[in-house]
């Protein structure tokens, strides 16, 4: 199909599809590792209240140092104020006792969807 076809039919639908020209780098953080994408080519794609990213280019893969990862992370948590509606919310979604919500919400980084999904994982 046509490319000015198919935008133009993408933007009838709602959709918008924008490039983002000056990407030099795209990193995708993982608890061990990371994913560089140098020379990206990177596609902005809105549609229905979302937004999405496409991203090709060359893919390599580094390994963190997950003692200091983790370092940085409890430094972090443990100064972190969760508040106690929170740590409600994840002990009624989770039936975790509170001081598993707050350790989940820590190790979250006060995230309460990330605390969920990790203590109904374990």
């Amino acid at each position: 199909m046509n490319p000015k076809l198919m935008k133009k039919a993408m933007k009838k639908m709602g959709i918008n599809v924008e490039e983002i020209p000056d990407a030099i780098e795209v990193i995708i953080k993982c608890s061990e590792r990371e994913l560089i994408i140098s020379n990206p080519q990177v596609t902005r794609i809105t549609g229905a209240g979302q937004e999405s990213f496409q991203v090709t280019g060359v893919v390599s893969e580094r390994g963190l140092n997950v003692t200091a990862s983790r370092q940085v992370a409890d430094e972090t948590s443990a100064n972190l104020e969760i508040p106690v509606e929170d740590v409600k919310l994840v002990c009624s979604q989770t039936g975790a006792s509170e001081e598993e919500a707050e350790e989940a919400l820590r190790l979250a980084g006060g995230n309460i969807a990330q605390a969920i999904i990790n203590l109904k994982n374990r």
